[in-house]
């Protein structure tokens, strides 16, 4: 129980803040000009600042200060990291930390708008020894029937995961060893996934979407592992799934050449928008490669092009997400709400939202040149709804509660 300071003062929100703006108590103390100890009773709980101490905390962390009074969101799920080396700790507390500022940004938004309705296949799985490549297989291709994208190359993953439903960020993390995370949000009904723009790979992007996806699709019922060997089980299971939902298996394999080069596989990453690594590890998969035949392009490649990069990587922009930025986009030029109330009707800070919502630099001081991609619509035609929900691009005003 509190004692003393302002009402409502809610302790989560202040070890959120700690957590997304990487600050420890001594350093959050030292900017507020309060002891550590003082910002050690905040967080426990067992005392509440005074306003003026409130308001220079709000200022140093760059929030309102209503924002620690309001209620936090159910907290999403537990994401699994590509990485849970303990040096990490911070970086994923992080991420974790700008995953929930995502969840409330869309939260808020959802108040005026539908979001497509989410459309993911169904697993039910508790244990990662149940998950064969055979379910891997049929989950990635039921995936594609459900979003109908066929069984050719996608040429826009970041719109058919929002089309889905799927609520997708992707912002500098300044973290470049976790390329990204998805948890799913029980205040939304929805998943979210969060994607590091640190690398401008758009190879390497779609892959790391396709990753994430495969994480909401196999392993949503799994408790998230401690142990390094149960880890590593579920990561190569979600690569497999990311490997047949880009390349499927009976599309894809009918144009590799044998013997498969490099020179092929080069053609290969531009026409399936998956790099040569990929390619060669679903190779490998298929068994189109034995496990001589992949360690021997493996080291050609490293010879030829080295470990880290391959050619035409700066080919392909990265894709873009679109859901949130047309939302807010759309409550604007509808006049729902004016431009500098969406901050504060959010509670964070400007540009935490603009690059959450993949909005431009300073969109929320004034929307010059900022290009209408979608208008709202007062009625939907009868077959509007099955295209809205495949396109993620129509987003259709919520009905005002009933009073």
């Amino acid at each position: 129980m509190s004692r003393g300071g302002i009402q409502g003062f809610q302790k989560e929100r202040l070890v959120q803040i700690l957590a997304a703006r990487r600050l420890s108590q001594v350093q959050l103390a030292s900017l507020v000009g309060v002891s550590p100890a003082t910002v050690s009773k905040w967080r426990a709980g067992t005392q509440a600042p005074e306003r003026d101490a409130l308001d220079r905390l709000a200022g140093v962390v760059n929030v309102t200060p209503e924002w620690f009074t309001r209620l936090p969101t159910t907290k999403v799920s537990l994401p699994l990291f590509r990485s849970n080396a303990s040096a990490h700790v911070a970086a994923r507390a992080m991420l974790e930390a700008r995953l929930e500022w995502a969840q409330d940004i869309a939260v808020a938004l959802a108040e005026f708008v539908d979001y497509p309705i989410l459309k993911l296949p169904s697993r039910n799985f508790v244990d990662p020894e149940e998950i064969t490549h055979e379910e891997i297989e049929l989950a990635a291709c039921e995936c594609r029937d459900l979003w109908r994208l066929g069984r050719g190359a996608v040429q826009d993953l970041a719109l058919a995961v929002e089309g889905a439903g799927i609520i997708l960020i992707r912002e500098e993390t300044g973290i470049a060893q976790i390329e990204g995370l998805s948890a799913w949000s029980e205040a939304l009904g929805r998943p979210l996934i969060l994607l590091s723009a640190d690398k401008d790979n758009g190879y390497r992007s779609r892959f790391d979407l396709a990753h994430e996806l495969g994480h909401l699709v196999l392993h949503r019922s799994i408790q998230r592992p401690t142990e390094r060997d149960r880890h590593k089980q579920l990561e190569l299971q979600a690569h497999r799934f990311a490997g047949a939902f880009l390349l499927p298996a009976e599309t894809f394999a009918a144009e590799v050449r044998a013997p498969a080069t490099l020179d092929d596989m080069l053609l290969l990453k531009r026409r399936w928008g998956a790099s040569v690594g990929a390619i060669m590890m679903r190779l490998r998969a298929l068994k189109i490669l034995d496990e001589d035949g992949a360690l021997a392009l493996f080291k050609r490649r490293s010879a030829r092009w080295g470990a880290k990069a391959e050619p035409g990587d700066g080919d392909r922009p990265p894709e873009r997400p679109r859901l949130l930025r047309r939302t807010i986009d759309l409550l604007v030029d509808e006049n729902v709400m004016p431009l500098d109330a969406i901050p504060r009707h959010i509670g964070l800070a400007a540009f935490d939202i603009e690059m959450l919502a993949g909005l431009p630099e300073g969109y929320f001081q004034g929307k010059a040149n900022v290009v209408q991609l979608a208008r709202l619509r007062t009625s939907v035609p009868p077959d509007a709804e099955e295209r809205m929900n495949q396109s993620g691009t129509v987003l259709q005003f919520r009905s005002p509660p009933k009073t």
